[in-house]
């Protein structure tokens, strides 16, 4: 067989196989069923011709009812009142009241410097310049705090005079990092 007839063959094989794959993938159309509508679309299409219909109905009604009328009172417009005479009333002075302004008591300058612990008791101990402080939950500090709250690294104090409470921490260490 010749090169020139085997390449024949060849390239009529590729054209029959590239025809028939082609066909493959072509899908008839069906013939076109129709299906008789269920009960529950008929009861619905009924429903909704039935709004349409009174939709209709109210349209007519609207289209001839009367117009709202202008309103004759107004009852934002007030009638001016006749100005009657201005009496001018002489006023007494009243002095100013003095404003008494009370010396502000600082608060002491405390830092908490530990807690101890033994048993189910916490002791905080406070520095208040020179001074060291030792206390417990309940115990007046500096003549001014009661201790309310010692946890493992902080103090709560309740002013005595005003009720504030302030609270201490333990300062963390400083790094040298």
């Amino acid at each position: 067989m010749s090169p020139a007839r085997a390449a024949a063959y060849l390239g009529g094989g590729i054209l029959l196989a590239g025809w028939l794959a082609s066909a493959a993938g072509v899908v008839r159309p069906s013939p076109a069923r129709f299906l008789r509508p269920s009960a529950e679309a008929v009861q619905l299409d009924a429903v909704a011709a039935n709004v349409q219909s009174q939709a209709a109905r109210l349209r007519q009604r609207l289209a001839v009812a009367p117009a709202p009328q202008a309103p004759v009172r107004n009852p934002f417009a007030f009638v001016e009142a006749p100005a009657s005479p201005v009496v001018a009333v002489p006023r007494r002075a009243v002095p100013a009241a003095p404003i008494v302004v009370e010396p502000s008591v600082p608060e002491p300058d405390l830092v908490l410097l530990g807690v101890a612990e033994q048993g189910s008791i916490r002791t905080a101990m406070m520095a208040s310049g020179d001074d060291l402080l030792m206390a417990t939950e309940g115990q007046t500090v500096a003549g001014r705090y009661r201790v309310g709250k010692v946890t493992a690294d902080a103090i709560e104090l309740i002013d005595l005079g005003t009720g504030a409470t302030r609270r201490l921490s333990l300062r963390s260490p400083v790094s040298l990092l």
